[in-house]
């Protein structure tokens, strides 16, 4: 697979990171503080990479910085990038399978090498969901992305037209179980 991966900073963990999916056979094509020449900051290197999955030139990113969320806000406004904050595998796990995120975002602070794989692990074994439910709450989350783009106040895609009433989100919640 071909992972695009930023870094606002060249720490460890990231280092780690780039090594860690050349071993697992993913060819990997850096950014920001990973490329000698890109701009570092995290909206440009993220973006970057996020870039990089929209136009087809890598399958899935994976963007840092210190905290992962500046890094996940910057790659989430590229359209058709869907990027998730995960810290633990469960969250990586489900981001994939119900959200189908294309786009791992990291923090430098908070990751350890142990913790890195585990999230990797996860995040590579799982697949987006067939469900109904999960796939139309993706397709709403690109009729969403289709309605600010369009300048549209009012898009009808947008719409929720199924309710949270027997929604997978409301079962959830009951039975204790994230999205």
């Amino acid at each position: 697979m071909r992972i695009a991966v930023s870094s606002d900073m060249d720490e460890a963990v990231a280092r780690l990171l780039v090594d860690e999916l050349g071993r697992r056979g993913h060819a990997v094509r850096v950014f920001g503080a990973l490329s000698p020449g890109d701009r570092s900051d995290w909206a440009w290197s993220a973006g970057a990479a996020a870039a990089a999955v929209a136009a087809g030139e890598a399958d899935q990113a994976v963007v840092c910085c210190w905290t992962g969320t500046g890094a996940s806000i910057a790659a989430n406004k590229v359209p058709g990038v869907r990027a998730a904050l995960c810290a633990d595998a469960y969250t990586a796990r489900g981001a994939r399978r119900w959200n189908d995120a294309n786009a791992l975002a990291l923090s430098l602070r908070t990751l350890s090498g142990p913790v890195l794989g585990e999230i990797l692990d996860a995040w590579f074994a799982a697949r987006p969901s067939e469900e109904a439910d999960d796939r139309e709450n993706v397709a709403q989350v690109s009729a969403l992305e289709r309605a600010a783009a369009t300048g549209a106040k009012d898009a009808k895609d947008a719409k929720d037209t199924k309710g949270t009433k027997g929604s997978k989100g409301a079962k959830n919640a009951k039975e204790g179980t994230a999205q």
